[in-house]
């Protein structure tokens, strides 16, 4: 057998979802080191930030908001034509709160901003995927979708599991054309841990070298970790998962 190549062939016409993000940005960085043609979707308060680089389109996205999702997929459409892969970062978590002390209305925030984007950004891109005859979406979750460490995150926690089962039910449903996986980040020092790009910074923060040092690996995670892993499940390397959930987390647990 001969040495494979896992990289993603040149010309995979991918769209990223939260692309102007601390770890959307190295996704992005790292599909066009590719070779890959990449449309990002995000806020255009992000994109103003953290404008994508030359070559890549922005497409105003609130992934909330079902119009707008339906819009920048129809630019997408416009564009590419059809997507080989699609990959879902969007997400977000508010102050740590306790669940006796939680209003609904702030867990209907964390639904709509975590698990109603996932919905909606699947749902959109499904047929764009079919459109090119197969291909991959990666949704990325949290390793607190699996296991909570820490009080206060109970909706974001909820949210996070919802979007590991949705991934594992489109596996099944867009099966055997579309292969659905979904990565689960452990701590990342990125703007997230401030609150995100387009966010409120929060008043309480984990130091990322503090917590970094009490994994196995002794350091946090970075976004070019999780960017790797999006290369390899939409390469040749990622041709036979689907259904999974990758925990990238420095040894967090086993």
């Amino acid at each position: 057998m001969s040495r494979p190549d896992l990289a993603p062939p040149p010309g995979l016409r991918v769209a990223v979802a939260g692309g102007c993000g601390g770890i959307g940005r190295a996704v992005v960085r790292a599909l066009s080191d590719a070779g890959a043609r990449v449309a990002v979707l995000d806020l255009a308060q992000s994109a103003e930030r953290h404008p994508p680089p030359d070559g890549v389109s922005h497409f105003v996205c609130d992934a909330r908001d079902d119009a707008t999702v339906s819009s920048a997929f129809a630019g997408v459409t416009q564009e590419f034509g059809a997507l080989d892969a699609f990959v879902n970062l969007v997400g977000y978590t508010n102050e740590r709160t306790l669940l006796e002390n939680l209003t609904p209305a702030a867990w209907d925030e964390m639904m709509a901003g975590n698990l109603r984007g996932a919905f909606l950004l699947n749902r959109a891109a499904i047929p764009l995927i079919r459109a090119a005859g197969g291909g991959a979406i990666v949704n990325f979750t949290s390793t607190f979708g699996v296991r909570v460490a820490l009080p206060g995150y109970s909706a974001y926690a909820a949210a996070k599991a919802g979007i590991i089962s949705l991934t594992q039910s489109l596996s099944v449903e867009c099966a055997p054309d579309i292969r659905v996986n979904a990565i689960a980040p452990g701590l990342t020092d990125t703007d997230f841990l401030k609150g995100g790009l387009s966010r409120p910074e929060k008043a309480v923060r984990i130091d990322p070298v503090a917590y970094g040092q009490t994994l196995p690996l002794k350091r946090a995670g970075r976004p070019e970790d999780m960017a790797l892993a999006v290369l390899f499940l939409v390469g040749p390397g990622g041709h036979y998962i689907t259904g999974q959930t990758l925990h990238v987390n420095g040894g967090l647990w086993p």
